[in-house]
């Protein structure tokens, strides 16, 4: 996880001036990540209020403020009304609907014209050919999963 998330932001490069949304965030390790690279804002969301307490705890040592909601990665993408340059995606690797959470993620108010999403997966768990409002731009393998990184599609 280490190694992947050092890649990823080496691949995401200066991140100042950047927002930055967390779905999925568990701990609160790559938000409190793109903050501490210069993102702003970032936000985190965390359906399980067990994870809360570290969560929280986490993300108070941030250089910069992190919004944190704990309610359901489903929910809060029905609920999005502002756009962030950045998405990452983590779902629990048995999460079932992961590429239809995404498709919606691209198409809703969370991305513009450019955003990019980025969804971690188990290698053995292919996307499928296309995904709504988005274009696969890039894909790297660490061990046993695999970080696919989306790009909004032009909004007509």
């Amino acid at each position: 996880m280490d190694q992947m998330r050092e890649s990823v932001f080496a691949i995401l490069g200066d991140l100042k001036g950047k927002s930055f949304l967390d779905i999925f965030s568990g701990s609160g390790v790559i938000a409190l990540e793109a903050a501490s690279r210069g993102a702003g804002p970032v936000e985190a969301v965390e359906k399980d209020p067990g994870k809360r307490e570290s969560l929280l705890a986490n993300l108070a040592i941030s250089p910069a403020p992190i919004r944190c909601r704990i309610m359901s990665a489903e929910l809060y993408v029905m609920r999005a009304k502002t756009a962030f340059d950045i998405i990452f995606l983590d779902p629990p690797f048995p999460y079932k609907y992961k590429w239809d959470l995404l498709s919606r993620v691209m198409r809703s108010p969370l991305c513009a014209e450019g955003t990019l999403a980025l969804i971690h997966r188990p290698a053995e768990d292919n996307p499928p050919d296309e995904i709504a409002g988005a274009e696969k731009s890039d894909s790297r393998r660490y061990g046993r999963s695999i970080v696919d990184f989306f790009v909004a599609a032009t909004r007509r």
